[in-house]
């Protein structure tokens, strides 16, 4: 016993050591690195660490090309990351005793509908949360992504003809919307909007006063990162996402000065650094337990270290194992902007990670090797993710190429060309148009103006729409299917490439005509 537990004790010496320490000493190269091996212009990292900051900083530039630096109160869209304070804004509503998790939604909002009409009858809040409602990956996002004209009255309105893909709490598929209609529950018991309510409820107290709850508001407070992203092989800014429409799904903007006192804050079961209490215990509990259980995928050899045992997804956090202990964490992607906030309540440690580049692999390297600091592991991460990276680009371009290779070249299309013009109609997202200009045909999505384009023949009655707008990388095969006379019965759309984004969910659109 005595040979056993010497090594036992250097052991337990060397792990708290480790945890002793700030940081590694070679993180902030580290971190230079990584923007240097995934190309992403800039960075902001918060690390937390037993109620405390350990490091809130920022790395690189806000623009490429320029030299204004990112600093820890430059702001960054965190999209997704959103969810997390809409799922405790929820949880402070049920400690004051105004919802409960299993109130059926159209108890509060009596106009709330799906187009299956038990789902909407046996819809409860925490459904709107947990990304099992039957919709489909994704479902409806081409409401409010890409910019378009609808606000977000019209997006409720027509979210109710969105079809559902399985069976209602059989399957976890990620949804945006519905954190949609999670704040117009918020607003509807509170008397206040979703934003007013997590500004004055979250914000106020924690003291995030350099963070703002949309884009634009960012805009206006000044030290901003530009979003970019690769647009055929080159990394350059891009427009921003209209996140002020996305709202309670991934509209807020923050910083790592603020996002450091939002992870102490949900780290130590409600209660800020400053004292301020903003929720209780058991709305972390809540919030950070498994709902939607999400069956755990084989990872990259890579990436081996991250193989769990378990994967959920709770009220706005997903739930997994991460060598040995829970790891509660989100990620978040618009326009030109990715991110990752995990948490490892156990050691009370948790890392931010916003970048202004659209690479998972640079916020996971910088993440994960934060983690591994504090829980006495070494793993050479921007090489594994690099790699991933790689092959990930290579299957993509491979697959396209097939795409276009494996075509009946032959092929002509059955009709003569202006017989494919028209006004045509989706019931949930609306109209889209085809018109001969320059002697071919041009599509034009008509609420969403970036998704508009030419349209090159594949094959037979199938047409590829190649959108002008460069930004958008997500070309969509067009297939016609005709009536016996030889009209057009309805038209079925689906994305070119394998890594175009799931938010442009053309799949779920049926166009028919209108006569």
């Amino acid at each position: 016993m005595k040979r056993i537990s010497i090594p036992f004790i250097l052991l337990f010496s060397f792990v708290a050591t480790l945890s002793a320490q700030p940081l590694p000493k070679d993180f902030n190269a580290y971190v230079e690195n990584v923007l240097k091996t995934f190309n992403v212009p800039g960075v902001s990292v918060a690390v937390v660490k037993d109620g405390k900051v350990i490091l809130t900083k920022g790395f690189g530039v806000k623009t490429i090309g320029t030299t204004e630096k990112v600093d820890s109160k430059t702001n960054f869209s965190i999209a997704s990351n959103t969810k997390a304070f809409i799922g405790t804004s929820l949880g402070i509503l049920v400690e004051e005793g105004k919802i409960s998790w299993n109130d059926r939604v159209i108890d509060h909002l009596p106009w709330f509908q799906l187009s299956d009409p038990y789902v909407t009858r046996e819809m409860k809040i925490i459904d709107l949360l947990v990304h099992r409602s039957g919709l489909g990956l994704g479902a409806g996002d081409l409401l409010i992504w890409p910019t378009n004209t609808y606000n977000q009255k019209d997006v409720v309105k027509r979210f109710r003809n969105v079809p559902l893909a399985t069976s209602f709490r059989s399957t976890y598929a990620y949804d945006n919307i519905l954190y949609l209609i999670a704040g117009e529950v918020i607003e509807a018991v509170s008397g206040k909007t979703w934003d007013q309510f997590v500004r004055a409820r979250i914000f106020e107290p924690l003291g995030m006063n350099n963070s703002a709850l949309t884009f634009t508001e960012a805009i206006t407070k000044g030290n901003v990162a530009t979003p970019h992203a690769e647009i055929n092989g080159i990394v350059r800014p891009v427009a921003a996402s209209d996140s002020d429409k996305t709202n309670p799904a991934a509209s807020i903007n923050a910083n790592a000065d603020d996002i450091a006192q939002w992870m102490i804050c949900q780290l130590d079961s409600g209660k800020g650094a400053n004292g301020a209490v903003i929720f209780k215990p058991s709305t972390a509990r809540q919030i950070w337990s498994v709902v939607t259980p999400i069956p755990v995928a084989k990872v990259a050899k890579e990436l081996s270290p991250m193989q769990s045992n378990f994967y959920g997804y709770g009220g706005g956090f997903s739930l997994r194992d991460y060598r040995g202990k829970k790891l509660v964490s989100h990620t978040g992607g618009l326009s030109g902007f990715v991110s990752f906030i995990a948490m490892i309540p156990e050691l009370r440690v948790g890392v931010a990670v916003f970048t202004n580049q659209e690479v998972g692999g640079a916020f996971y390297s910088i993440g994960y090797r934060v983690l591994d600091h504090y829980l006495g592991e070494k793993y050479d991460w921007t090489t594994a993710y690099k790699r991933v990276k790689e092959r990930s680009d290579s299957t993509s371009k491979a697959t396209e190429k097939k795409t276009m290779t494996s075509r009946d070249s032959l092929s002509k299309p059955s009709l003569p060309l202006h017989k494919y013009e028209g006004k045509f109609v989706d019931a949930w997202y609306g109209d889209v148009t085809i018109e001969m200009k320059e002697g071919k045909l041009f599509m034009q999505m008509v609420p969403t103006p970036s998704l508009g384009g030419f349209l090159e023949h594949y094959q037979h009655n199938t047409f590829i729409a190649r959108w002008s707008d460069p930004e958008m990388r997500a070309d969509a095969f067009v297939t016609f299917s005709l009536n016996p006379d030889g009209t057009i019965e309805h038209i079925k759309m689906k994305a070119v490439s394998p890594a175009t984004d799931f938010s442009f969910d053309f799949h779920d659109l049926l166009l028919k005509p209108v006569k």
